[in-house]
């Protein structure tokens, strides 16, 4: 292995390791690897746990990774990593003036993490600054100063780690961070991107939550791209609210920012999962520009006050209907000592007609029930048939256009901060975007 004052070549032993040492090359620099008349160019990318001590792996410049072997090769320095390697990957922001720089949090994922070459499974990295060695075009765009929060997987996300992450997004824009990037799991993305929005509400800077559909280490990983494009919405957009920046299509150049409250995953691999419902995108951004779909609010003064409710309780649901749904879920919820539940019902805001008593008994007894689709787009109207009339006048809040996610978050975040009793107002009102008074029609998936 390297010893880190002689080069910074992690994961590299055996024939590889001698030949980029000879190569006078290190992790970030961009090699020439060549077999007689072909060669390859691309960016050298850390190796982890591998078996094969003769293969080495590059970035290539249209950012696809591909391992090569060098035991019939040659290795050759292009050009070095502008001195990235030769200083410690973590910056702390000693020194920075308000705006200069962007803060970069870690909570995990695939974009945090790193495969194992062994078994080919896929493990938590646990350095932020592993995020920052994979794009030194970084540097060019804004000054960093990263830290790790946790390092969980998605699905481990509650409601108790998005105070901990609205906390920390909070201390560093009172630090004077320009905006704040939290890389994070994708599968939960949404939820915890919806719990920032109703937290800091208010803010006055870009929070952009970021993440990669396939690892760092696998070829055609999309977390190059996201994670620069991320960091320069964050750094040069002066757009405040919070956002989801990831791939806008299958291709590699174009991410897509989308507003925290409007956002779902829509496939469970596709580097363009993520899309904006029931509205659009507001930019899209590459490392060459940065394009609006829309410039109202654009713009913010730095110093603006945030209404920032960091809570979160434990006693909200969310339940999808479905054909056979029992009151018993529900009736087991209340007796559990939660105190409301959002239903993604059917079509416009639907369930089975033999519910309506019990829902009745339930909100009498101050058990708060809200109703979202579970068709996503569109909206809720329950005035349009006689079981919506019947769900209304029983006491069901209808949510509009709202997604049943963000309902939930917003449902976990209402309880922990207002009192019982105005829950139901906050509920109703829009307060970050989440309600949209006309539902723009935002494509279909494809």
């Amino acid at each position: 292995m390297c010893v880190l004052g002689e080069s910074r070549l992690e994961g590299y032993h055996g024939l590889a390791y001698r030949k980029l040492v000879e190569a006078g090359v290190n992790v970030g620099d961009t090699v020439e690897v060549s077999f007689g008349d072909e060669s390859f160019v691309g960016r050298l990318m850390p190796r982890v746990e591998s078996d094969d001590d003769s293969v080495v792996t590059i970035k290539l410049p249209n950012g696809y990774n591909i391992g090569l072997s060098v035991v019939d090769a040659s290795v050759r320095l292009v050009s070095p990593a502008g001195g990235l390697h030769q200083q410690p990957p973590v910056e702390e922001a000693v020194g920075f003036g308000a705006g200069e720089y962007v803060a970069l949090i870690s909570t995990g994922g695939t974009i945090a993490s790193r495969v194992e070459y062994e078994t080919g499974a896929v493990r938590p990295a646990l350095r932020a600054s592993d995020l920052m060695s994979l794009v030194p075009e970084l540097e060019g765009i804004s000054r960093l100063k990263t830290q790790v929060l946790m390092s969980i997987l998605s699905e481990d996300m509650k409601p108790a780690y998005w105070e901990r992450i609205a906390r920390a997004v909070y201390s560093e824009l009172e630090a004077g961070a320009a905006g704040v990037v939290v890389a994070h799991g994708t599968d939960t993305m949404g939820y915890t991107a919806a719990a920032l929005s109703f937290a800091l509400r208010g803010v006055d800077r870009p929070i952009v939550l970021v993440g990669s559909q396939r690892s760092s280490d696998r070829p055609s990983s999309d977390a190059y791209t996201n994670l620069l494009c991320a960091v320069k919405f964050a750094k040069e957009s002066f757009r405040p609210g919070v956002y989801v920046c990831m791939h806008a299509s299958t291709s590699d150049p174009t991410c897509a920012v989308i507003p925290g409250v409007k956002v779902r995953k829509m496939h469970t691999s596709r580097r363009d999962a993520f899309k904006a419902v029931n509205t659009r995108p507001v930019a899209f951004v590459d490392r060459d520009k940065l394009v609006f779909l829309d410039e109202s609010s654009k713009g913010y003064v730095v110093g603006g006050g945030v209404v920032f409710k960091p809570g979160f309780s434990d006693k909200a649901a969310l339940i999808e209907y479905y054909p056979g749904f029992s009151l018993d879920i529900l009736n087991w919820l209340a007796e559990k000592g939660y105190l409301g539940v959002v239903l993604a019902g059917t079509g416009l805001g639907h369930v089975s007609s033999e519910l309506v008593d019990g829902i009745a008994r339930l909100r009498r007894s101050g058990f708060l029930i809200y109703m979202t689709s579970q068709c996503l787009y569109g909206r809720v109207n329950m005035n349009v048939y006689t079981t919506g009339r019947r769900l209304l006048a029983a006491g069901v809040v209808p949510l509009g256009d709202m997604l049943p996610e963000t309902a939930y978050v917003k449902l976990s975040w209402a309880l922990a901060n207002y009192p019982l009793e105005e829950v139901d107002g906050v509920m109703r009102s829009n307060l970050v975007g989440e309600l949209s008074a006309r539902s723009v029609y935002s494509g279909e998936w494809t």
